[in-house]
């Protein structure tokens, strides 16, 4: 079974996606996913459409938060994938 995975879009040196990423390993129900940290940069049309938004936050590819962790949101977005 592949589980849906995390995906945060960040930049090297972002203190706000740094934290992000350690909220969401600290939070129990996000732990059984796996997180990919992606540079916003690398893609043209990624730094398009969330470069100014980042961190932001995707499970399955389906936006859950940006710019901080929004815990409910992870939630509501973890119901949905299981």
């Amino acid at each position: 079974e592949s589980r849906a995975r995390f995906l945060i879009y960040s930049r090297p040196g972002c203190h706000l996606c740094e934290a992000m990423l350690r909220q969401l390993n600290d939070l129990p129900a996000a732990r059984a996913h796996p997180v990919d940290v992606l540079d916003v940069d690398r893609d043209p049309a990624t730094r398009a459409r969330y470069g100014h938004k980042i961190p932001v936050l995707l499970l399955g590819g389906e936006l859950v938060c940006h710019g901080h962790l929004d815990v409910e949101q992870v939630h509501k977005a973890l119901a949905l994938v299981r």
